[in-house]
């Protein structure tokens, strides 16, 4: 009759095994309350006709044990629930800014840096099937790979074919940031993230990048800045006339502009020298981009035994008024 049921005295049902203990004890009493008349023959009364009151004259019971039975239900207030969710109702849009330049084939990362980023944000990518994604990678100049979407097979498919040497070679982190706060700036989502992961300096392209940090605190974009590489020096694969060879170069990441970057819009500045240290900010990230939309339920309780209590009212009434008319002569 009615869907998701709960009882608010659920204890009380138990009173509906008086039922069958009082529908026994009816049919025991009724058998000893049967007339008996002093004939020495009664083969002459098994041919009169029983009357249609005969056969209803228990319906007046009847009445009484649904009418018990529905009350016992009512006062155990059965009641059905509703409940609205806020959560997912317009979810977080993160757009990932990622540096292919050249620096980026540097090994101290396994296989190398960019290897290294795209199977992270991969994973980062599958355990957040609720928001939408978009791709903008840079290096001397910035390319958005895939606007902001649900559809994260597009964003897994980009990811894997980002390489090194799609377009111009440099660092322009400026333009790179610039690019992912266009793609966001219109976005409606409650929460606006980029994930800005490089491995070098600003040297290339046109925005300053302080003053596109400034322009994504005015959007109420959070940037999380990744540096990437190791301390000192890093194994470096160098285009020799006998072939590539491994050579150790200088690792020059500039913390301060990410830091100040992080500071500006709220969001945190990481360093990863490792696999595993690029793995568990992707991790932390996660975590806190999770912690700012909290599913909130609001769930309101319906009472439902107002039906009940009637239709038992109406049933009592109704043996009440039979009890009174039709079947008097053989209640009373």
């Amino acid at each position: 009759m009615f869907e998701n049921i709960e009882f608010a005295n659920p204890k009380l049902l138990w009173l509906l095994a008086l039922v069958p203990l009082i529908i026994a004890w009816y049919v025991l009493r009724h058998k000893k309350q049967e007339a008996s008349v002093r004939f020495s023959d009664t083969s002459g009364f098994s041919k009169l006709p029983k009357t249609w009151k005969a056969f209803m004259r228990h319906l007046l019971f009847a009445l009484k044990m649904i009418a018990l039975g529905l009350l016992i239900i009512a006062i155990a207030r059965p009641q059905s629930s509703s409940t609205n969710s806020k959560s997912n109702i317009e979810g977080i849009d993160i757009v990932m800014a990622m540096d292919v330049s050249g620096s980026m084939l540097a090994r101290d990362l396994k296989p190398d840096r960019l290897t290294a980023a795209k199977n992270v944000a991969s994973d980062f990518v599958k355990g957040r099937p609720g928001d939408r994604m978009g791709l903008v990678i840079f290096s001397g100049e910035t390319f958005t790979q895939v606007p902001l979407t649900t559809d994260h097979g597009v964003m897994l498919n980009m990811l894997a074919e980002m390489k090194n040497g799609l377009i111009e070679d440099g660092t322009a982190i400026g333009d790179g940031l610039a690019t992912s706060i266009s793609r966001l700036k219109d976005s409606e989502a409650i929460s606006k993230v980029i994930i800005l992961l490089t491995d070098g300096m600003n040297n290339a392209g046109s925005v300053d990048p302080y003053t596109a940090a400034e322009m994504a605190k005015l959007f109420g974009i959070r940037v999380y800045t990744i540096g990437v590489g190791s301390f000192g020096t890093a194994p470096y694969p160098v285009q020799t006339p006998f072939g590539t060879q491994i050579q150790q170069m200088k690792v020059e990441i500039d913390e301060k502009l990410l830091r100040s970057i992080a500071n500006t819009t709220d969001g945190k500045y990481y360093r990863a020298t490792s696999n595993k240290k690029l793995d568990e900010i992707y991790q932390e990230i996660d975590k806190l981009e999770r912690s700012k939309i909290e599913v909130t339920e609001f769930r309101r309780l319906h009472e439902e035994f107002y039906p009940l209590a009637a239709w038992a009212l109406a049933l009592l009434l109704l043996e009440f008024i039979l009890r009174k008319t039709i079947f008097r002569t053989i209640t009373e």
